[in-house]
């Protein structure tokens, strides 16, 4: 098969993939869990024990010594996988493995100066030769992704933006119209909010997403750590995005192994939420 060929089945299988799970008339599973955490190898296990458990994809982060947008769990996790050495190289290594032992498709989240300093080129075609399916860029502006856009098509991988409450409807329309794979859909408001008050949120951000009529998937991340939560999101939104929840139950094992099981468990019971088995 030519790297072309490649390229573009790559770049299909995330929307595959969402598409078969809207067709069995579910949300799907995204799982968060950042790459060197606690290590490589434990990393990686820890990413195909999500997807095992009943992930549909997996989001792999890419920690960042300044992680604006993320809460202190995961800024725990990104410390301790960047006190560990962490190189983008082992990123690249972790979506590699997690991809072909599952076949599912994984994307890399990141900030964008660990990116501007790898090199455009050199960061999209090195994903693209790991079988990664996309990146999630949260603190990339559209208008200023032109370059990274070129490049990620050219490999055939998804660029997923980030919107908010707070988003206008024009500037949604930009976003919506200048992502791929799908639109992740960040409510302001944290697992400190009541449900009725972050679902209304997330559900009005949702609806006001998919006005656009570019048809992409909307999935959410708002802090669901449970499979009722997970139910509960699933009932508007194209997917359900849980990250923190995966990084504390890793944080919270005795050892490696029983933070890998309790991965995978966890995976499992959000599974029968966004199937509303809960």
């Amino acid at each position: 098969m030519s790297g072309a060929a490649l390229n573009s089945q790559r770049g299909q299988l995330l929307s595959d993939t969402l598409a078969t799970v809207k067709s069995e008339g579910r949300s799907a599973l995204i799982a968060y869990l950042p790459a060197g955490f606690p290590t490589v190898d434990g990393g990686i296990e820890a990413i195909k024990a999500a997807l095992d458990g009943g992930a549909d994809v997996v989001e792999v982060g890419l920690p960042h010594s300044d992680p604006v947008l993320d809460g202190p769990v995961i800024q725990t996790a990104d410390d301790i996988a960047l006190r560990g050495g962490l190189k983008i190289a082992d990123v690249m290594r972790t979506v590699r493995e997690a991809h072909r032992a599952t076949g599912k498709p994984v994307l890399v989240m990141t900030y964008w100066n660990p990116i501007d300093r790898y090199g455009v080129e050199r960061f999209t075609a090195e994903l693209a030769e790991a079988g990664g399916a996309g990146c999630i860029l949260p603190d990339l502006p559209v208008q200023e992704s032109a370059l990274w856009r070129e490049h990620a098509e050219k490999h055939g991988l998804a660029t997923v933006f980030v919107v908010a409450p707070s988003s206008k409807d024009e500037r949604l329309a930009d976003i919506t119209a200048a992502g791929s794979g799908f639109v992740y859909a960040a409510s302001l408001m944290g697992v400190t909010g009541t449900r009725a008050t972050v679902s209304s949120q997330a559900e009005n951000l949702v609806e006001r997403t998919r006005a656009t009529g570019t048809g992409l998937p909307v999935c959410v991340g708002l802090g669901v750590s449970n499979a009722t939560q997970a139910a509960e999101v699933a009932r508007f939104a194209d997917g359900v995005i849980v990250g923190s929840a995966f990084v504390k139950a890793m944080l919270d094992a005795p050892d490696d192994a029983a933070g890998v099981e309790a991965v995978r468990a966890l995976a499992g019971d959000l599974a029968k939420g966004v199937r509303g088995q809960a």
